[in-house]
């Protein structure tokens, strides 16, 4: 570790740290400290009352199995809470240090692969090569392929890295890793996995903590032993619970919360998880654990806690320098979390945790959360099953009255929903938590009890990474527990509501109240199951890049609205003509990066009133610059929201899965920009006519008087501009007029057959922007007419005049 070491003075050290007490608090106000205690005071309360007075010890055996179940999952449930709330109660986040340029040790880059796509790779071997560092040449990566593939070889060789392989396989990707390990010596080394993409400054961002200074009073002045950075895992396409639950755009990533929130907040114990991949490591470090962990599941858990037992500090930072690819599937996002629960449950029992040295009692209480927390499963299919045993099958399950739940229970339900929506920062609240666990419960309920009892499962594949989609059947098959415990949970309501009446009482309002917080769970859960189809071939990111258009002698200069791999789109504020029948030279360029290839239009869609919207489809690019296009579409923050969006309701939740699945999606081809204008206009053949709408190759017309016999049309626009128009098509019964109406009027579709006369005619462009801001105006007026009439408002007599008679 020489290397990182370094030949230092501790003065010096002392000079590159902007702060001694580098390590700041989060501010302790007089709310959050009334939420802690409040908390704190009422789940005692609420202990000492369920374990004294609710054990249904008259009901028979069967009851009080049931009751003490129900009781022990709480119990366990309040330890994971007390860890998390002490440890989310006062964060400390470290300072960042920066060191002198010559002080940045050499790095190995390793990114582990086994079976993934070529392509894949390119795009995160293209994020480590372009990552900013001193002296890029101490930047060294590498393909460490546990498949043996010449693709592999033959990628790092165009690439210019480095290609690891072996000749045994044993011990999956820790035994890779280790192999890396063996044929390279920096002093860091940075972990990725196959689609993780690092963007430019992930070792800049990193890097400079491992010159923390130490705040622990024993060496003042001196550098923390630093064991690893961990930066989040973040994610460029929606999760699945994003995707599947039509909430892409208004809940964050389900793993948000572990790591904007739950790592950080693990920065206090020192007890921060080695995630396995966004990850900077120090050798040494590796080194004195004997190299990544061998024997388990979870390699990464596992050495994480190694590292720490032998003294070092790990620190998780909170903003995001990598993003990746979240399962596309339901099969592998089951296989992801049930290799993670049977990993953690199994490292657990293997290190023996609680008695390894090295470890303080708040290391292990941390990590004892960690592994009760795959026990989840079990939590809330007790949860679930509690209400439905006492409503469905008459078996008592807590003894209480309904005077004692509000006294006991609601105080400590209400402060511990506070107490997680104020820490959590909008990231999650309990509803969301609760809808995450009932998901993925059932299939991780058996996995979980053979763990437990030390049935493990050997063998285990890899986490599907080419963006298949999904196995409807399969989902199917998967919300049957779902749907049973719907069926049951109606039966239990039904009960409720009946014992409600015939007994004039409120005693059961609580179990109703619980019945249906459980059924909205398992709604969504079942439309979770049910999947949604995945229409995108490449994920998009909203992004403003200076881009510009050309074909032929034109050009427009603009910026992208949002941009993939596969396209990009721009939005507009005129109408410009642009050809669909040609490609276009595009250019994209940013502060970092520029690329040029050929594309063309999929679709225009006007966006508002004066708004047009261009998607542009990538036809060409040269292999060369596909790395530029790939820099310029990932190396960026991930534009999915990052905190939950506050005005929405449980019945909202399941009102956008109800009408998004009955509601057919809308395929819009229009390939030019279609313009609203509603303008009257002289023509010679028909006298006056309405000008409804145009896209320069079409007009859309309204008379009223029909027009049989005018297949040519020349319409007026100034005394040197004309339309010169063919009849196309009577459209009066494809788009009916208000019978009831006293003035029908005729519509009629005619081709402009002088377009390019209009297209690049400067007079005819302030033509139109006249038309389009008088059209707009008048949508507005008329709206602010039908507000005002529907309140009996009046209105001006001309307005009137103008727009009804």
């Amino acid at each position: 570790m020489e290397k990182l070491k370094g030949n230092h003075s501790p003065t010096a050290t002392v000079q590159v740290i902007e702060n001694k007490n580098n390590v700041q608090e989060h501010p302790k106000s007089i709310r959050n400290r009334f939420l802690f205690l409040g908390t704190f005071i009422t789940t005692i309360v609420y202990i000492i009352w369920r374990v004294f007075f609710t054990i249904p010890f008259d009901y028979g055996i069967f009851a009080l199995v049931c009751g003490i179940t129900l009781l022990v999952v709480e119990m366990t449930g309040m330890l994971e809470a007390a860890e998390h709330f002490y440890s989310m109660s006062n964060i400390l986040h470290p300072k960042k240090p920066v060191p002198p340029k010559e002080w940045y040790p050499d790095v190995d880059v390793f990114i582990a692969t086994y079976n993934e796509p070529v392509e894949l790779l390119r795009k995160t071997v293209n994020g480590c090569k372009r990552m900013d560092y001193v002296d890029k040449k101490k930047v060294h990566v590498y393909i460490c392929d546990d498949g043996n593939r010449p693709e592999m070889q033959a990628l790092a060789d165009k690439m210019g890295i480095g290609y690891l392989t072996r000749e045994e396989h044993k011990h999956a990707k820790a035994g890779n890793l280790n192999n890396a390990m063996e044929k390279t010596s920096s002093p860091l080394i940075a972990t990725f996995d196959a689609d993780m993409i690092p963007m430019h400054d992930f070792l800049m961002s990193s890097v400079p903590y491992f010159y923390v200074e130490d705040n622990t009073g024993k060496n003042s002045g001196q550098k923390e032993k630093i064991g690893f950075i961990q930066t989040p895992q973040s994610f460029y396409n929606p999760d699945l619970f994003q995707h599947n639950l039509f909430s892409e755009n208004r809940i964050p990533d389900e793993q948000d919360y572990f790591y904007r929130d739950v790592q950080i907040s693990r920065n206090k114990t020192n007890s921060v998880i080695y995630g396995g991949t966004n990850t900077v490591i120090s050798r040494e470090a590796l080194n004195e654990v004997g190299g990544f962990c061998t024997g388990v599941i979870t390699e990464d858990f596992a050495t994480g806690m190694l590292i720490q037992s032998k003294g070092y500090q790990c620190y998780a930072i909170p903003d995001p320098h990598a993003i990746g690819q979240a399962p596309y599937d339901l099969k592998s996002l089951i296989k992801q979390r049930v290799r993670w629960a049977r990993g953690c449950i199994q490292t657990g029992r293997k290190l023996n945790f609680f008695f390894m040295k090295g470890l303080s009692l708040k290391q292990k209480l941390s990590y004892l959360s960690s592994i009760l927390y795959w026990y989840g499963p079990i939590k809330r299919f007790v949860y679930i099953m509690s209400p439905i045993l006492f409503t469905v099958f008459n078996v008592v399950v807590i003894r209480c009255t309904l005077f004692e739940i509000l006294i006991f229970w609601l105080p400590m339900y209400l402060f511990q929903t506070a107490t997680l929506r104020f820490l959590s920062k909008g990231i999650r609240n309990t509803r969301w938590t609760n809808v995450y666990e009932t998901i993925l419960f059932p299939s991780l309920l058996v996995p979980v009890i053979l763990e437990s009892i030390g049935i493990n499962k050997k063998v285990f594949s890899v986490t599907r990474k080419d963006g298949a989609g999904e196995d409807r059947i399969y989902g199917i098959i998967h919300a049957i527990p779902h749907v049973i415990l719907v069926t049951l949970s109606l039966i239990g309501i039904a009960s409720g509501i009946k014992w409600t009446f015939s007994s004039g009482s409120m005693t059961y309002t609580v179990l109703l109240f619980w019945l249906i917080t459980n059924l909205y769970t398992l709604l969504m859960s079942t439309f979770f199951m049910l999947g949604r189809p995945v229409v995108r071939k490449a994920e998009r990111f909203k992004a403003a890049i200076d881009c510009s258009l050309s074909w032929q002698e034109k050009c427009i200069k603009c910026q992208t609205y949002d941009i993939s791999e596969k396209g990009l789109s721009i939005i507009l504020d005129y109408p410009y003509y642009v050809p669909y029948d040609q490609q276009l030279q595009i250019n994209l360029h940013s502060d970092l990066y520029s690329c040029t290839f050929a594309g063309t239009i999929v679709n225009v869609i006007q966006q508002g009133d004066s708004k047009w919207k261009y998607a542009i489809t990538i036809n060409h690019i040269e292999d060369e610059k596909k790395n530029d296009l790939y820099s310029l579409v990932y190396d960026r923050k991930p534009s999915l929201p990052s905190k939950l969006e506050k005005s929405i309701s449980i019945f909202d939740d399941l009102t956008i899965n109800v009408i998004n699945r009955l509601n057919q999606s809308i395929d819009y081809n229009r390939k030019l920009a279609r313009v609203h204008v509603n303008k009257k206009l002289n023509t010679k053949e028909a006298g006056v006519i309405t000008l409804l709408n145009f896209n320069y190759e079409y007009a859309l017309i309204k008379t009223k008087l029909r027009l049989s016999t005018a297949e040519k049309l020349t319409i007026d626009v100034s005394d040197d501009i004309m339309m010169y128009c063919t009849m196309e098509k009577d459209m009066t019964e494809v788009i009916k007029p208000n019978k009831k109406a006293k003035n029908s009027h005729f519509l009629y579709l005619y081709r402009i057959n002088n377009k390019n006369d209009l297209i690049y005619n400067e007079p005819f462009k302030g033509f139109l922007k006249d038309w389009i801001e008088q059209a707009a105006a008048d949508r507005y007026e008329e709206q602010r007419f039908k507000r005002a009439r529907a309140k009996r408002i009046e209105f001006d007599d001309e307005f009137y005049v103008r727009h009804y008679l």
